[in-house]
């Protein structure tokens, strides 16, 4: 009887555990799907400009080093891509950062558990 009881106490307590992990992390999400909207959208701004800023500054030169040096090199177009490389890596750079992020929070969640 003693065994018996005992098992039952231990299964009792882990379905609780269970339903309090589950609680927890559907709490967790509906705090995070709001937030992970805004993110999305501010992070699609942040890679526009971050691609969109090197690129004109790029043609600015550009247009700057034909008018200074003319020749057959054409400076616009050189620098046009040079900024849409440095842009690209730049957008790179803050989509990492956002994975970092997004995947630490995955390993909390897993550690929870």
């Amino acid at each position: 009887m003693d065994k018996n009881s005992n098992s039952e106490k231990k299964r009792e307590k882990d379905f609780l555990q269970e339903i309090e992990k589950k609680e927890k992390r559907r709490i967790k999400a509906q705090s995070r799907k709001n937030r992970t909207i805004w993110m999305g959208f501010g992070l699609f701004g942040v890679i526009g400009w971050s691609v969109m800023i090197p690129t004109i500054i790029g043609i600015s030169i550009g247009l700057w080093a034909d008018r200074k040096w003319p020749g057959q090199i054409s400076w616009t177009l050189t620098f046009l891509f040079l900024g849409i490389a440095l842009g690209c890596w730049n957008a790179w750079y803050w989509v990492q950062k956002e994975r970092k992020v997004i995947e630490k929070e995955i390993d909390e969640i897993d550690k929870e558990e």
